[in-house]
């Protein structure tokens, strides 16, 4: 499996606190059969993305914990306009192991209609949005269809693991899995911050999202597609997605 959002990184954002997590965070996910994780620290007002020093944090660690998971470097892009304008200019500073997708995570406060056109501004620098855990942004999980369109736009769409196991509550679940039936998910992530509570484990996920869509679908979900994002390679796994209504207490 590849696991291409977590924050394993020690003292650089809100995830690992020490080289000591972020050892047994990579530990963890391996023994949980992640072969490859992407560290993904936020860039955004709060914390600043410096990606030369971050690099080096990759290096050291994959020093420490030798070869698995092989590790590599995306970044957490809160989209703002001073963090837009910055990308245009540098599309490559912030993707995904230099290739032409960046995860991207919107606001839990305001999802403006224009989000739609940053997404086209992207894919004119060649950067392929992938829109992360929306199923936990209080908007967008009462309004999934929007999210839908995005997918039917290009956007590639990526769920929290935990999301589909009922980690986040029942209506982050609802959520989750009426993108996963509305074929509107691409990849399931970890979000790993920790070792306790948010953990670098994607096969309690990849298990439910089989139930729900069957086991060839979940293995592209934290395999094939993933690692086809590692790669910059167009995603073998991307239906055209169902347009339909959410039915906010629907069970």
């Amino acid at each position: 499996m590849v696991d291409i959002h977590s924050h394993i990184l020690p003292e650089v954002d809100d995830g690992s606190k020490s080289w000591e997590t972020s050892v047994a965070m990579c530990r963890m996910a391996a023994a949980d059969g992640i072969t490859h994780q992407v560290a993904t620290p936020h860039a955004n007002d709060r914390y600043h993305y410096d990606r030369e020093y971050l690099q080096g944090l990759v290096t050291h660690l994959q020093g420490l914990i030798g070869n698995a998971p092989t590790l590599s470097l995306g970044c957490d892009f809160h989209l703002s306009y001073d963090n837009l304008q910055d990308v245009l200019a540098n599309p490559a500073r912030y993707s995904i192991e230099g290739s032409r997708y960046m995860l991207v995570e919107l606001s839990n406060y305001s999802v403006p209609q224009q989000t739609t056109d940053c997404f086209t501004q992207l894919g004119d620098r060649d950067i392929t949005a992938v829109i992360t855990h929306p199923e936990r942004n209080p908007i967008l999980r009462e309004t999934p269809q929007r999210v839908v369109e995005w997918a039917e736009q290009g956007c590639v769409i990526q769920v929290t693991a935990s999301s589909l196991t009922g980690f986040w509550g029942e209506r982050v679940r609802r959520a989750a899995q009426w993108l996963l039936e509305h074929d509107a998910v691409h990849v399931l992530a970890t979000d790993a911050h920790d070792t306790v509570k948010r953990i670098p484990v994607l096969s309690a996920g990849r298990d439910a999202a089989a139930e729900i869509c069957g086991e060839e679908v979940a293995e592209a979900l934290v395999d094939a597609n993933p690692r086809a994002i590692i790669q910059s390679q167009p995603l073998p796994y991307f239906p055209r997605p169902v347009l339909g209504s959410y039915r906010k207490d629907a069970r």
